[in-house]
């Protein structure tokens, strides 16, 4: 995880690591009540794995970061999942309540001597475990979400769908995920995701992101039937809207799953607080001493 602007090399994502909300996603079965939107910006780090550097492996590189910032009680979090599809990365996902917090953090960042030390430590260590490292930031878009409150803490899963819109064709996709949003509002009562938009880093502006956290993967298994729910609500013309609508904005798409890491994250007091059992009992021992202190 490299947290420093001129420390970007590598080939992990995170997600989701937030500064004034611990949540990136969707509510589930409606909740969402005082619990924090996600935020405005989200900075994703990806690192690309070398063939067999993933598990624990890449695991004690990555640990040094999360030591460095417990020691440093720093205060922006990170949330880290790696790829259970598609190919070996791990992402790494910081969220900001705007672009200029995010140019203060990394301000504060550099001006901290002993981290920046442990950073340029930690950061050459863990290049040899990759081939390829990128890093982009995007910004929520609220009204394209559904129930996007979510107790990210107890959740283990993201599954995360990329569309690359085509250029002009801002407005059919508009109108597609209106489609998606109103349909399953009124079909699936427990239906919700979070969308983002690129702004810079990777296809700036033409390419969403939706994120579907989940508990298990016996939710994938309930989607199934939660589709069929959808089309019913749409009937014959609407699903033959929505396809001529997909048709003429997706130029392409992908969707591809990645599980938490609890020992390559740098999670929210409160997440740890929330659900212990799997947030603190799995942290690098080092970093439990510094976080005890």
């Amino acid at each position: 995880m490299k947290k420093l602007t001129g420390y970007l090399a590598g080939g992990c994502l995170v997600l989701l690591g937030l500064v004034t909300s611990p949540v990136v996603a969707a509510a589930q079965d409606g909740a969402g009540a005082g619990i924090p939107p996600p935020p405005k910006v989200l900075v994703i780090q990806r690192e690309m794995l070398k063939p067999g550097r993933a598990g624990n492996t890449h695991l004690k590189t990555e640990s040094a970061f999360v030591q460095a910032m417990t020691a440093a009680k720093w205060p922006t979090n990170y949330l880290a999942a790696e790829s259970q599809s598609g190919v070996s990365r791990a992402l790494f996902f910081i969220g900001y309540p705007s672009f200029a917090a995010w140019e203060k953090d990394n301000a504060d960042m550099a001006k901290n001597a002993t981290l920046t030390a442990a950073f340029d430590r930690a950061t050459l260590a863990d290049g040899e475990q990759l081939t390829e490292f990128s890093s982009a930031a995007y910004a929520y878009r609220e009204e394209m979400s559904l129930r996007a409150n979510v107790d990210i803490a107890h959740m283990r899963y993201f599954e995360i769908s990329r569309f690359n819109v085509r250029p002009g064709h801002q407005k059919d996709w508009s109108d597609l995920v209106k489609m998606y949003k109103d349909g399953f509002e009124k079909a699936v009562p427990n239906g919700h995701w979070a969308v983002f938009q690129s702004m810079y880093g990777d296809q700036n502006g033409g390419l969403y992101l939706v994120f579907n956290p989940m508990k298990s993967l016996a939710e994938v298994d309930d989607s199934f039937g939660d589709s069929k729910k959808f089309e019913a609500a749409l009937g014959p013309d609407g699903m033959k809207k929505l396809s001529e609508l997909s048709a003429a904005c997706i130029e392409s798409s992908q969707t591809n799953l990645f599980q938490f890491n609890p020992k390559m994250s740098y999670p929210a007091e409160q997440w740890v607080k929330a659900d212990p059992g799997f947030w603190k009992s799995t942290m690098p021992v080092a970093a439990k001493k510094a976080a005890a202190r």
